[in-house]
């Protein structure tokens, strides 16, 4: 990292002077800024409340305590007074850290801020700064935002802190650091040799930066000079999520790692999800289960690989599996299907209360009727779903290996109504895009074969097995039932046109305080597999369905 020089602990200012609504900064040593106050006026740090009123403020915060609140810190931030800045937030002491490390560790100086419109308690601004190390320096310039809150103690206004405040891309508990990066940079290539890129395709960003992190001190490149953010470390057990890169002042040689993706199936999966709000997909090969393709909506969070979302009715699958393992079911044979059925004080319902009457489980599966497994709950052993899951599957073990952060599903053992419940994809059971293609590929190929993204060749690592597969007799009726449901049943409307080697399964999970569900959607065809979600979609046929269809029909 070499030497760096120590920052002086509260440099002199000279009195600002007020021009044209404009604050115009001048610190000893350093760079000339500006800050625009709204409407002209200097608040700076003028409190309104006034110390000898002890009456506690409540209520909405005004527009005058939202611009005197945000123009204190932003003024102060800007002057160097990191003391007087973290005294404008709810937390000081965490403000004082962040602000310290801003200049100490990530070497960023001459920061001017200019305010936006504020959007009720939020203010919008813009930092342009340099970032310097070692010789060397940088312009950076981003888009940040801040909260306004009341205190409840004294009800005074004050930015309310947290690491995005600083910059966008922090989260409780990561930093910002400039120097060399301790781990070098990659190209990352598809399967047939073409570099990957956010340019192309915009979702690829938490994936890069994961390939980055586990295979860039082994792929042969060299460390650069980078801002960036360092992630915090991860909780015993669990994946910590890749650092970002922010600005680079001196390139690295990047090493080259080939990935499994397909760019023809990433540019069609990056086109789908783009015209959603909230979607996330992912494509498999089920005879050998590398990954083809990954996209999600939001580029922040890798939702179709490390989301833990309720996969309702797609959970079904699995829950079908079991049953037609334990003799509780068959395809062609009368099962029952009421409006409700109650299991552990709860009564659950089916979507509009309807019923088959007379009718088989294949009918049940393919109406996606709740009920046709409720009633078989008083015959399941509490942990039976899980170790299905588990050793049929290969979910819920959390030893997936696929070359970047995963969450490999969570199927956890529970009783009475949750039990129930987590047949049908509710109560605790979590799933991701990556977890449910990966239950549609080993419907497929009979087999669970551990998603990858970059192939275990490259690093010698060992992929998760499954501990025993299906019987002949299980997975037969369990492709019948969701061939049915692809031809017949509530995918038949996406599916239209991609049979006859083909099967499907649909949900809808609900969501506390969400207006709509989220909609699920998990097929094949062919040797592909894929799964997506539509978060507060709907019914996943008509959400994440069509995206799943063009997919697998692009594919070929």
């Amino acid at each position: 990292m070499g030497k760096r020089r120590r920052v002086a602990e509260r440099p002199r200012t000279r009195r600002p002077a007020v021009l044209g609504g404009v604050i115009a900064v001048v610190v000893a040593g350093g760079a000339f800024g500006a800050y625009s106050l709204y409407g002209g006026t200097a608040a700076g740090d003028e409190r309104s409340t006034g110390a000898a009123h002890k009456a506690v403020r409540t209520g909405p915060l005004t527009a005058t305590e939202i611009r005197t609140a945000s123009t204190a810190f932003l003024t102060a931030w800007q002057s160097g007074d990191l003391a007087r800045a973290a005294a404008a937030t709810d937390d000081p002491a965490a403000a004082t850290a962040a602000l310290t490390g801003y200049g100490k560790d990530a070497h960023i100086s001459g920061v001017t801020l200019t305010g936006g419109k504020a959007a009720g308690p939020d203010v919008p601004f813009t930092v342009k700064a340099t970032v310097g190390y070692q010789g060397t320096s940088k312009p950076l310039t981003y888009a940040s935002k801040l909260t306004v809150v009341r205190r409840a103690k004294d009800g005074a206004a004050l930015v309310g802190w947290k690491p995005s405040v600083l910059h966008p891309d922090l989260q409780d508990g990561d930093r910002l650091v400039t120097g060399a990066s301790g781990t070098p940079p990659i190209t990352a290539l598809d399967r047939d040799g073409g570099e990957l890129t956010t340019a192309k395709y915009p979702s690829l960003g938490t994936v890069l930066d994961g390939l980055r992190e586990k295979f860039g001190k082994t792929a042969g490149g060299k460390a650069g000079v980078e801002l960036r953010v360092v992630r915090k470390a991860a909780k015993k057990g669990g994946q910590k999520t890749p650092d970002k890169t922010l600005l680079t002042l001196g390139e690295g040689t990047p090493g080259k790692v080939r990935t499994t993706l397909s760019p023809a199936l990433q540019a069609e999966a990056e086109r789908q999800v783009a015209a959603k709000e909230r979607a996330s997909v992912v494509v498999l090969r089920p005879s050998t289960g590398e990954i083809l393709a990954v996209a999600n909506t939001s580029h922040g969070f890798n939702t179709a690989f490390q989301g833990s979302l309720a996969p309702g009715s797609t959970m079904k699958v699995i829950t079908a599996s079991l049953l037609f393992d334990k003799g509780l079911a068959s395809a062609d044979k009368p099962h029952p299907c009421p409006k409700t059925a109650t299991y552990g004080g709860w009564k659950f319902h089916n979507d509009d209360d309807f019923e088959i009457k007379d009718g088989t489980f294949k009918a049940s599966f393919a109406r996606s009727c709740n009920t046709a497994f409720i009633t078989q709950a008083k015959k399941l052993k509490n942990d039976d779903l899980t170790k299905q899951a588990q050793q049929v599957f290969g979910l819920s073990r959390n030893n997936w290996s696929v070359g970047v952060p995963s969450f490999d599903g969570s199927v956890p053992v529970q009783s009475a109504a949750q039990m129930a419940a987590s047949l049908m994809g509710q109560g605790g059971v979590r799933m991701n895009p990556l977890n449910m293609a990966s239950v549609a590929a080993t419907v497929k190929s009979g087999t669970f074969h551990q998603p990858y993204l970059v192939s275990p060749d490259v690093d010698h690592r060992t992929l998760a097995k499954a501990s025993r597969t299906l019987s002949a007799s299980t997975l037969s009726q369990l492709r019948e039932v969701m061939r049915y449901t692809a031809a017949a049943g509530t995918a038949a409307e996406a599916m239209s046109g991609l049979g006859p080697d083909y099967g499907a399964k649909t949900g809808s999970a609900e969501v506390d305080n969400q207006k709509q569900p989220n909609g699920w959607f998990t097929a094949w065809k062919g040797d592909l597999a894929a799964a997506g979600v539509v978060q507060q979609g709907g019914h996943g046929g008509d959400t994440a369905g069509p995206i799943v269809a063009a997919l697998l029909k692009a594919g070929g």
